[in-house]
């Protein structure tokens, strides 16, 4: 079992954040490694809650995945489990975001454990840095509307 952290430095405050990542307009806005849509999200936000995305890459291939909300504490942290519908990756992972007040606006630290293989985890880490790219042009955008 492998893991991978990101952090990212985004110009909004947290709880604005916490709301990309947990609702389905915000999910739209950001998830997928690369600028296909977002084709379906379903959340329901709580512990025990479950979440469900699936979203289409630009090579046309379309990829879902699902889990449980795990932790819940707006606006500082979301812990959730994760699984790819369809036999992607075997087994279930885990993700933990958390979200801390900085001079600029928050500072997302995304941390994706529990990942099968080191290969698992590269394409995991190459898919996350596209996905979260995304989110924080999505906020650059908002801020200069």
């Amino acid at each position: 079992m492998t893991s991978l952290t990101l952090v990212r430095r985004i110009a909004a405050r947290p709880s604005i954040i916490f709301d990309a990542l947990t609702t389905p307009e915000g999910i739209a806005c950001w998830w997928g490694p690369d600028g296909g849509p977002v084709l379906l999200a379903e959340t329901d936000v709580r512990v025990g809650g479950r979440f469900r995305v699936r979203f289409r890459m630009l090579d046309g291939s379309e990829h879902e995945s699902s889990g449980e909300y795990l932790e819940v504490a707006k606006p500082d942290r979301l812990a959730m489990s994760w699984r790819w519908l369809g036999g992607e990756d075997p087994g279930e992972s885990r993700i933990e975001i958390d979200l801390r007040v900085i001079a600029e606006g928050t500072e997302l630290t995304f941390t994706h454990s529990r990942l099968h293989d080191e290969e698992t985890r590269r394409s995991h880490e190459d898919g996350w840095n596209g996905a979260l790219d995304k989110l924080e042009r999505h906020f650059r955008a908002l801020k200069r509307s």
